[in-house]
């Protein structure tokens, strides 16, 4: 049975805000369990390498099950194991066992985003105009709903695992009210393999993801440290970078599809990576707290688009089956949010911060060239 589109629309955007609010609701909780565990600040980047483990180790299967089982029937499944993943993460009391939920943490959380942006694809193509780009807004909305609510848990006290075990209830909630309205396509997909080698323009888009992802996870790392040590920011105003670029890029999401329609993709992308390249020259060569805020906003709106686009755009494939064209894409994509941020480190230990981020400047330009140049 068939819903209207604004109907799919809807229980396919409630999908993505319940995957950025599992996410999210995890990330507000980090230091409540690095507390917990008595781990020093190195001890828990190690242990969060197993978050991108799982991600990474999920990438091959979750194309080969969106492909062969279809993309509702694996959304439902992952999105039900995100949510009681996150419960594992609260309850756990020995380190090693936060190793082993966070790689089940991260298989779901990726097969969640190949199968949820399966499902967007296919409801765009129930609309004459792109609308990628507003799911991706929804699910930061859904980061910022999250942190206020990991905030709002803290104030009062309440801890990790009763906060966890509210959201996996919502999740699994929202999952059984909106499964009918997704699109069944429990059928395999004829054409296509889950396995094929990527054609020449989805290498294109998934080093176009990469550049912008570099770009991404480093803002995501390096952020306030950047306003620590080179904007020289007062403790209040050290998180003002990061905050601006979430809010820009949250923002970009909501308008990107309106400037693509009207504007086109290739165009999309090339104002994209100018924007990040910007933003970043501005904020290097200009320090201060104002233009570093300035420059920080722009690089949100740059990378707001990138990936949603280029999502889309590999979603239309002629040679692999969606969700396999977007797992491809993704695996490009996912390797620069992972390598991002300790080249920046090493970067930075050979030079200076401000050097490290001339090189996410020419990540951002290297989007431009790479648009420039497809047939995108």
């Amino acid at each position: 049975m068939s819903y209207a589109p604004k109907v799919t629309r809807g229980a396919v955007a409630a999908m993505f805000f319940m995957a950025g609010l599992c996410f999210s609701s995890w990330a507000s909780r980090i230091a409540t369990i690095q507390q917990k565990l008595s781990l020093s600040d190195a001890g828990l980047g190690a242990v969060l390498f197993a978050l991108p483990v799982g991600l990474m180790l999920s990438l091959p299967l979750s194309g080969w099950l969106v492909t062969k089982i279809g993309s509702r029937r694996l959304l439902a499944a992952a999105l039900v194991m995100y949510g009681l993943m996150l419960v594992t993460l609260g309850v756990v009391s020995e380190v090693y066992q936060l190793l082993i939920c966070l790689v089940g943490f991260g298989l779901a959380s990726n097969a969640v985003n190949i199968s949820v942006n399966t499902q967007a694809v296919a409801t765009e193509g129930l609309y004459r105009k792109p609308i990628m780009a507003s799911f991706h807004g929804v699910w930061s909305l859904a980061g910022f709903v999250g942190a206020g609510i990991g905030t709002f848990m803290i104030g009062k006290g309440i801890l990790p695992t009763p906060h966890f075990i509210c959201i996996a209830a919502v999740t699994v909630i929202s999952v059984v009210v909106c499964w009918r309205y997704l699109h069944n396509d429990r059928k395999p997909v004829r054409t296509g393999s889950a396995f094929a080698i990527p054609d020449k323009s989805l290498i294109t888009l998934g080093l176009i993801a990469f550049c912008s992802m570099v770009c991404e996870g480093a803002m995501f790392d390096w952020s306030v440290i950047y306003f620590k040590k080179i904007v020289l920011a007062e403790k209040g105003w050290m998180v003002a970078g990061y905050t601006a670029f979430m809010c820009t890029m949250a923002l970009g999401r909501f308008v990107a599809d309106k400037f693509s329609a009207h504007f086109g993709l290739k165009t999309t992308l090339q104002v994209s990576g100018t924007l990040s390249t910007m933003g970043l020259l501005i904020a290097v060569i200009f320090p201060a707290l104002p233009t570093a805020i300035i420059g920080f906003m722009l690089v949100g709106a740059g990378v707001s688009s990138v990936v949603p686009m280029v999502y889309s755009a590999a979603g239309r494939s002629k040679t692999m089956s969606p969700g396999a064209a977007i797992a491809a894409v993704s695996t490009i994509g996912f390797i620069g949010f992972l390598i991002g941020p300790p080249v920046i480190g090493f970067l930075s230990g050979a030079f200076t911060l401000r050097i490290a981020f001339v090189f996410i400047a020419f990540m951002g330009s290297c989007v431009v060239v790479l648009s420039t140049r497809s047939k995108v």
